[in-house]
């Protein structure tokens, strides 16, 4: 599986953005997909993953509430709907699929490159 996100970019405290992962590969559908996130100086965070069920999404208790995560299989697309931005969402986000590590999950057999999100105050 190979995955290509997009949709970071600058925004204001409170303000809504819509970052995409585009996903190669016929067994997309069969993998647990997800968003991770890295700040500067910090270390990579789980944000929200979904199997292919909608009842197996999972969020990180900072982003409840706030962000979305959605999968369309049908376009090999995932979604992550971030609300409310503040400005310590600000990071690289990755998105990736093969999740694996817990609960939380921290890891993930497939990557794609980060997206930039910066949230000014």
């Amino acid at each position: 599986v190979q995955l290509q996100a997009s949709g970071g970019g600058l925004v204001q405290a409170g303000d809504s953005l819509r970052l995409s992962c585009a996903a190669s590969g016929r067994t997309f559908s069969t993998y647990n997909v997800g968003w991770f996130r890295q700040a500067p100086g910090e270390e990579r965070e789980f944000v929200a993953s979904t199997g292919w069920r909608v009842e197996t999404t999972y969020y990180s208790d900072s982003m409840k509430g706030r962000f979305t995560v959605s999968r369309d299989n049908a376009k090999n697309m995932v979604y992550l709907q971030m609300n409310s931005l503040k400005p310590e969402d600000t990071a690289l986000y990755y998105c990736a699929a093969g999740l694996f590590g817990g609960s939380p999950p921290t890891d993930a057999h497939y990557w794609g490159q980060g997206t930039q999100v910066t949230v000014s105050s």
